[in-house]
Formats: structure tokens, sequence, C-alpha cells
């Protein structure tokens, strides 16, 4: 069958990497240590996908500039003392070869700064797979589409032929709103009925599952 896609689009925390607990925990441990209250789980996994001040002024609307200023560098020094304990999700590392060799173009967009995406993709061995790359510092936040507007110019492909792929709403509505198609995945930070709301193209409980769909239909 013909490809329906010419790129693959991915989210990185929650969808390639299972980070999605330890950004929750560094985010309420630094509103802790600043003496701001404490967003419960739900909505510390909630924002994961924005970039990070648009992340801690959703959590803290009422917060002076410095203080969110100040929890973000907190937050950062809480992740990077654990994030050499994150590991990529199963099946990640052998499937993206596996992509490229179907013919697929891959690239990442992504809540994360160009610093914590390098140092991700240098750690995990994942960096040689993927054509661009677009972070939250480069860019206006998800779901607003820059990033993706962006990813789709410099690797010449038109929305009609990319597919966004990640485990939140903000991925989703990004691939909505850059008129592209979305794929679910729902192991990482939001809910089955939330994804399912934003209408993805399909949805997968685990990374093989993605990975059969993709070689099949995509």
């Amino acid at each position: 069958m013909p490809k329906q896609f010419d790129l693959l689009v991915f989210d990185w925390d929650g969808t390639l990497m299972d980070s999605t607990g330890t950004i929750a925990r560094a985010i309420q441990a630094a509103f802790s240590d600043i003496g701001l209250p404490v967003p419960s789980d739900k909505e510390a996994r909630y924002v994961i996908g924005y970039g990070m001040n648009e992340a801690m002024q959703y959590l803290a609307p009422d917060a002076t500039p410095a203080q969110i200023t100040e929890v973000v560098s907190v937050y950062r020094g809480h992740y990077l003392a654990q994030d050499q304990n994150v590991a990529l999700y199963d099946g990640v590392i052998e499937a993206l070869p596996q992509f490229i060799e179907a013919g697929f173009q891959l690239a990442v967009a992504t809540g994360k700064s160009r610093a914590g995406l390098d140092k991700a993709l240098a750690s995990s061995g994942l960096g040689v797979f993927f054509k661009m790359t677009r972070t939250a510092d480069e860019a206006f936040s998800k779901p607003h589409p820059a990033m993706l507007h962006y990813l789709l110019d410099k690797c010449h492909v038109d929305a009609s032929r990319a597919v966004m792929i990640g485990d939140t709403t903000h991925d989703l509505q990004l691939a909505q709103n850059a008129g592209t198609q979305s794929l679910a995945l729902t192991y990482g930070a939001h809910k089955l009925p939330e994804l399912l709301a934003c209408k993805p193209l399909a949805h997968f409980d685990d990374f093989h599952a993605l990975r059969d769909w993709i070689l099949l239909n995509a």
C-alpha cells in the first residue's frame, strides 16, 4: 500500500522517554521549595508538553515573574538530579531505524528546552534518527502550531503528509492547529478520554503497537 505519511513527528517526554513521573515530582518539589502551593500529581502531569515558563504560569497564575523564574530554575535542578535514571519506553530504540528504513522522515516537537533535548538525544543515542527537532524555547509553546509548521517547512513536507505522535492533548491540539493528523499514546501524561476528545487517527497502549500500526498503515 502507498504510504499515507512522509513525516513522523514525535513528542519526547511521555512518548519516547518514560519521564512523566520524574517531571511531575520535580515540579512538585520546586513549588514546595519556594513556598508556592504544591500542585497535585494530575495538575503537574497536565502541563507536561508546555514550555516550562508556560507550565509554571498555568500552575501558579498569581505568581510574580520573579517567582516563575525561580520555580523554573529550581525545577531544572530537581529534574537534572534524576534524569540519568529516566529510560526510553520499551520498543523505541528498535522501532526508529525501522521507520527510517520504511522511508519515513522523523522529527521531534517537544516542550523541553534546546539544552534539555540535546542532552536527552545524546544520552539516549536517538539523535542520529531525527532529521529535525524543535523545542519550546525556539517557538511558541504547544498547542500553538508554529513548532510543527517549522518542522514541516524544514522537512519539505505538506501538512497532509505528516502525523504528530504524542501522549498529551497538547500534542494532539498542536496537530489540529497545524493541519496534520495525530496518533495518541495512552501510557504518558494524559488519560485516554482526554486524548480521544482530540480525535486522533488511532491510539495505542504501548510503543510496539504504535510501531506495528505505522509500518502497516502509515
